[in-house]
């Protein structure tokens, strides 16, 4: 069976590759992508995969903007970090889909579903508008619950500067402090305001209030001055530069 794995981190990439062999899953790898644009070209310039398994937040966008601009005939399970209530959207529209941190069990079954159901085809467009539109809302999360010394704190989302994975840690920034938040840089990056957070590349989570200045960088890239920078730098991935462009407009 012939799978395509559309995937922006490269660390869930691998461990979903392991999980499927561990789960006896007999499949060729075509590719890994990890861009809506990359995807696009992909699917315009092969054959249908048997089985695509996408992530929802791609290097440059969600990855449901790929259905709006080519039409994927290819079944498809999803992956996602989404918190539970964005989840409600899959579970009403029947959607195959993996919430990370994905567990061999639940991919086990997902597997053994789609062996049975034997299908031919894709999500249904419709469906996927609804589906867009539902994680498009805006958050209304207020507070991070956030490590400090042996117990936790909470902070406003309004004091949160940046935030920035390292060594699988994620952090949190304030114009006062740096603290451990207690989610991966996808789980974080769902629950904030898309019009006020950005996610800048795979690692790195900007809030347009702490944007100081934005430079010109080498490869038609741009790199931020924020707040408080603790020896971080804020480089705007390529794929990334023109959206965020577009971002900074609104």
């Amino acid at each position: 069976m012939d799978v395509l794995i559309i995937e922006d981190e490269p660390r869930a990439a691998s461990q979903l590759q392991n999980m499927l062999k561990s789960c006896g899953f007999d499949y060729t790898l075509l590719d890994i992508i990890d861009t809506v644009e990359d995807a696009v070209l992909w699917f315009k310039e092969h054959t249908t995969p048997d089985l695509v398994f996408m992530d929802i937040q791609l290097a440059d966008g969600l990855s449901f903007e790929i259905f709006q601009k080519i039409d994927v005939d290819a079944p498809i399970i999803f992956t996602t970090a989404f918190d539970q209530y964005a989840i409600q959207a899959f579970k009403v529209n029947s959607v195959d889909y993996l919430l990370k941190p994905i567990q061999k069990e639940e991919l086990t079954n997902a597997i053994t579903q789609f062996e049975k159901s034997n299908k031919q085809t894709g999500v249904d467009p419709e469906i996927l508008k609804q589906l867009l539109s539902s994680v498009q809302t805006t958050s209304t999360r207020e507070g991070i619950l956030v490590k400090e010394g042996s117990g936790f704190v909470q902070i406003k989302i309004s004091e949160l500067l940046y935030a920035y994975s390292q060594d699988s840690i994620t952090f949190g920034v304030t114009n006062t402090k740096r603290y451990i938040i207690d989610e991966t840089v996808d789980q974080l990056f769902n629950s904030l305001d898309s019009q006020k957070f950005y996610r800048i590349n795979r690692g790195q989570i900007i809030a347009k209030d702490a944007i100081q200045k934005i430079d010109a960088y080498f490869n038609h890239r741009v790199k931020l001055s924020i707040e408080n920078p603790r020896d971080q730098e804020f480089i705007v991935s390529r794929p990334k530069t023109s959206d965020f462009k577009e971002w900074m407009n609104q």
